[in-house]
């Protein structure tokens, strides 16, 4: 390669032309991985490192994970925001340039590869997605405000019938509830809180209170024994650190407190220290309550949260409101022009992978029922929802 701006490039494959091609430009580092779980293992343990890249090159022909499903792994984990994943196959085919488009990689090369050319798209593709990334966003939001989310007739006409039908249909199951509540604590029957839903409207979010009156000044006498311990990761995005002042590794994010956090620092501290708590045996739940967790029994009053118009039967669900203001500015505030859902895609899909789905994965499914609902995709997810309860039931 020409001197250039390119200082450090990961190689997945085995390729021996494509090796030595690559480590003719003594100016640039290059760092060889046979495999994708050879990488994804080297990412884990090096990620300093690995943010100082300027591009991924991967053979088309590696064994075990492909280069596309490595390619949406790295971008399902908020790896690839600025740094260009290109397939390299080892000869051209329309057939593979082809897949290469549909699962959208960064670009395409075949061999034998012309380094200049290379070089030159690499940059390119480093500042073009540093400037969608802004732009898509901004997009996103206008589009959000200039074309709020409008629930269709026929959708809010169903959520009105069928919340109202099971509110009388259930009522003996409510009123036993809310006396089985109160007979045992003392305090308010219903718990609310505030979510966000379709347009980032922000609603009073009820469900039947589960817990003794006094859990939340309690929390802290629990937390020691939460199951879900995350690590302290300090206050700076590294990959942020080591970019020049200004630039960021990927879109910023507001905070309650009105300061910006980029999106992939957000997610790994959100994971990293638990965004839930959850105790085994928690002092705090009441027997009651125990059951109709256990039972969704306590989730019921959502459904007068449909019937106000709040949420609908099915939709994205309903976030908390810090959770909602910090993914205001990134790709996922997609999810927000459509309708908050007592049930929805990403609920389904995960029975599917028997539980096992990232949050970015949810945030995405969230982005498609956004992009593609419908009143009859709606009534399919409700069967659907529907033959699950029945399984779990039967087992």
């Amino acid at each position: 390669m020409n001197e250039s701006n390119i200082k450090k490039v990961l190689y997945i494959g085995k390729n021996s032309d494509t090796i030595n091609l690559l480590s003719e430009d003594k100016t640039v580092q290059l760092i060889v991985k046979d495999n994708g779980l050879a990488a994804i293992q080297w990412v884990n343990t090096n990620i300093d490192e690995f943010d100082q890249l300027d591009a991924i090159l991967c053979s088309l022909g590696i064994k075990g994970m492909n280069a596309y499903s490595l390619f949406n792994h790295m971008r399902f984990h908020n790896l690839l925001n600025k740094i260009p994943f290109i397939v390299i196959a080892q000869r051209f085919e329309f057939a593979s340039r082809a897949l290469a488009r549909e699962n959208k990689v960064d670009d395409y090369f075949s061999s034998p590869i012309d380094l200049d050319k290379l070089k030159t798209r690499v940059e390119f593709l480093i500042k073009y997605k540093a400037e969608y990334a802004i732009s898509d966003n901004k997009k996103t939001i206008e589009d959000l405000e200039n074309h709020p989310y409008k629930t269709p007739f026929i959708k809010r006409t169903f959520d009105v019938v069928m919340s109202g039908g099971a509110l009388i249909a259930l009522s003996p199951v409510l009123i036993g509830t809310m006396i089985a509540i109160r007979l045992e604590s003392k305090g308010k029957v219903f718990y609310s809180s505030k979510r966000v839903g379709a347009n980032f409207r922000e609603f009073d979010f009820y469900k039947f209170r589960s817990m003794y009156p006094d859990a939340d000044k309690r929390l802290k006498e629990v937390e020691h024994l939460n199951q879900y311990q995350g690590d302290d990761l300090g206050d700076e995005c590294p990959r942020c650190k080591s970019l020049p002042e200004g630039l960021y590794c990927s879109p910023l994010l507001k905070q309650d407190d009105n300061s910006e956090i980029c999106e992939y620092f957000y997610i790994k501290k959100k994971n990293a220290k638990a965004a839930f708590l959850k105790v085994e045996n928690d002092p705090r739940i009441t027997k009651v309550g125990k059951f109709i967790r256990n039972t969704s029994i306590d989730e019921l009053p959502q459904l007068i949260n449909i019937l106000k118009g709040d949420m609908s039967i099915v939709g994205n669900r309903p976030l908390p409101v810090g959770e909602a203001t910090a993914i205001t500015k990134s790709r996922w505030s997609r999810r927000f022009k459509a309708a908050a859902g007592l049930t929805g895609l990403w609920q389904v899909e995960l029975r599917g992978k028997d539980g096992d789905m990232s949050e970015e994965e949810r945030f995405e499914y969230d982005n498609t029922y956004a992009a593609k609902n419908s009143f009859w995709g709606d009534i399919k997810l409700i069967f659907r929802t529907l033959k699950i309860f029945v399984q779990r039931g039967s087992v």
